[in-house]
């Protein structure tokens, strides 16, 4: 990789993915992480087919497998229990993984040489020169490096360093996040199932993690409050339940299984104009956030990661601005799409417009007009150096 040494802020799933891609390809990377551990995150991801795609392309298959949960069905239904009669989901079962967030970083971290991943490094700002770039710390240190990719999330510090500085923008609604112990469903929930209610106003979404031991649980509603975007801010559980006291009896029956649940905001960013300078860019929800509507807030991520990997490799200093100019041409159109249908299929779950059969067909076409299931960030990375 011409001997580039890539520094990389934030030790989310795009971050590390993105470490594991330069990694292979040869580049001296190094992942540096605010927080002093990896604590635990009561969240699950799903990782669909375009993910899993670049997970295997690395080697990571197996391992991902190992800790997700076991799905053999995914299914719609009606906010009464009924199915909804037309729908396909996104991605097909066997290229589905729903994970417990800690686990999978966990993973991901295994997957780096010993001490890539610096912890208790609070990125504050970063200098370009003539030689690269300058990574300040909130210790007082100091590093250097040819390429830095802030991928340090929706509040990013580094946004700030490539002059594309915008609010996330809430949509109107939040979620409640419970991880519910598999014992404690038996002959309420199949944990083999990925199945999302539908109704006004209102969604419902459960999927198992952890090799099927737990149940996550995702409960949209909506808000006129701005809600933290945190996965651990406390919520309450008998809120959670009158929510969805007139729905599907199962849906009561999985909120009874509770001991606590927390509130999540729901917040997307506008399209920006640029997300990168000469040696900076961003990468995730730095960049692009989106709603998770599509799932696709860490698989994006991941898309751009690869992207990232694949355009840097071989590259010299001199070749990086342009390699980071054609990475946004690359992924600028994709997340804007994206975000824009994770909004739109958010808001046709809620819907009470059309007939069960007609708001199917809008999800799938939604779905398809994303190929969630066949887009390969990858190959198109690639096709664009030979271009």
């Amino acid at each position: 990789m011409g001997g580039l040494k890539i520094a990389i802020v934030g030790a989310g799933i795009g971050g590390l993915t993105a470490a594991i891609a330069l990694h292979q390809r040869g580049a001296d990377v190094t992942v540096y992480e605010k927080a002093q551990e990896l604590r635990e995150l009561g969240a699950g991801v799903g990782i669909g087919a375009n993910g899993a795609r670049i997970y295997e392309s690395l080697g990571l298959a197996d391992s991902l497998a190992a800790i997700a949960g076991k799905v053999s069905t995914i299914t719609a239904k009606t906010w009464r229990g009924e199915p909804l009669p037309g729908y396909r989901p996104p991605f097909p079962v066997d290229r589905t993984y729903p994970v417990h967030r800690a686990e999978f970083q966990n993973l991901l971290v295994a997957a780096l040489p010993t001490g890539t991943v610096r912890l208790g490094r609070e990125c504050v700002t970063a200098v370009e020169d003539d030689e690269g770039v300058r990574i300040e710390f909130a210790d007082g240190s100091q590093t250097r490096a040819d390429v830095l990719i802030g991928a340090d999330g929706i509040h990013s510090v580094l946004q700030t360093v490539v002059g594309a500085e915008t609010a996330p923008v809430s949509e109107g609604i939040m979620a409640y996040r419970a991880l519910i112990p598999a014992a404690r469903l038996d002959g309420i929930y199949d944990l083999s199932s990925w199945s999302m209610w539908m109704g006004p106003g209102q969604s419902f979404l459960t999927y198992s993690v952890s090799s099927g031991t737990l149940l996550n649980v995702v409960a949209f509603v909506p808000t006129d409050l701005e809600v933290e975007e945190s996965w651990s801010a406390p919520g309450d559980v008998a809120a959670l339940a009158a929510a969805y006291d007139r729905w599907d009896d199962q849906i009561g029956a999985i909120i009874e299984t509770m001991d606590d649940t927390f509130r999540w905001g729901i917040y997307d960013r506008a399209p920006r104009q640029t997300w990168s300078t000469d040696r900076v860019t961003l990468l995730g929800d730095s960049a692009h956030a989106v709603t998770p509507h599509l799932g696709q807030g860490a698989n994006q991520a991941i898309e751009d990661a690869i992207t990232l990997a694949v355009l840097l490799e071989h590259a010299r200093p001199a070749d990086v601005p342009e390699r980071l100019r054609r990475y946004e041409d690359l992924r600028m159109d994709r997340n804007r799409q994206v975000r824009e249908g994770a909004r739109e299929a958010g808001a046709l779950y809620r819907t009470t417009e059309f007939t069960p059969p007609r708001q199917a067909e809008r999800i799938v076409a939604v779905y398809d007009r994303l190929e969630l299931d066949t887009y390969d960030a990858e190959k198109v990375a690639e096709n664009a150096l030979v271009s």
